[in-house]
């Protein structure tokens, strides 16, 4: 599988502010962009607590994309998928009542019976271990026909997939601007990651996007 993961930060590494509004790090040309990398994935991944704080649809948005997709016979949107150990999600989230593609719940053992009762039929609920492991969720994936996606946040997840050395291809663009909230969330969490200064990554393309900067990385294998 191959696994792509996107991110959108302020320049000091935060992918958002501590208020109850969600903050905008991207312009319409890099939604457009991510729209693009969207419709090429088969599936797209999103921690819990993303789909908590931030409510996302996680659709393709061009119809344009969309028609391509459904004359290839892949469905309008990819397949849907979430992380969670407790399983503390509300089936009224726009990730389980917009869109047409299958929404995967990966649940960690404990919470999976009672997760499963309360999503009902808006989700399929399944026991990834306890706690969740991330190499069991992509062989569940693969399993299911999925074999490029797309993961986007939030930062336990990108630390999730970096530390275990998941991650083909980074997309990481910088607003131009500070957060300085320690409280605000970061890109990732405190780690040992796999990519340091003995094993880096490889650049492979440096984009500006307006005043936005894109940095392409290869990651695995580099």
């Amino acid at each position: 599988m191959y696994v792509v993961l996107s991110v959108a930060a302020s320049l000091d590494g935060y992918i958002d502010d501590a208020s109850d509004e969600r903050l905008l790090l991207s312009n319409a040309e890099d939604f457009a962009r991510v729209d693009r990398i969207r419709a090429d994935a088969d599936a797209i991944l999103v921690g819990a607590n993303t789909i908590r704080a931030d409510d996302p649809r996680l659709l393709v948005r061009s119809e344009q994309y969309r028609r391509e997709r459904e004359a290839a016979g892949r469905g309008s949107s990819p397949t849907k998928v979430t992380v969670t150990n407790g399983g503390e999600l509300n089936p009224d989230a726009r990730f389980f009542t917009t869109g047409e593609c299958a929404k995967l719940v990966y649940v960690g053992t404990a919470a999976a019976h009672a997760t499963a009762d309360r999503l009902g039929a808006a989700a399929t609920v399944v026991d990834a271990g306890d706690p969740v492991e991330v190499h069991q969720v992509l062989a569940d994936l693969a399993r299911r026909g999925i074999q490029r996606l797309l993961v986007e946040g939030g930062g336990e997840m990108h630390t999730a997939f970096l530390t275990a050395d998941l991650v083909d291809e980074l997309h990481l663009v910088y607003a131009p601007f500070f957060i300085g909230d320690p409280n605000a969330p970061s890109f990732v969490r405190a780690a040992a990651f796999p990519q340091s200064q003995h094993r880096p990554m490889r650049l492979l393309e440096a984009l500006p996007i307006g005043d936005l900067v894109l940095l392409r990385y290869r990651v695995r294998g580099a």
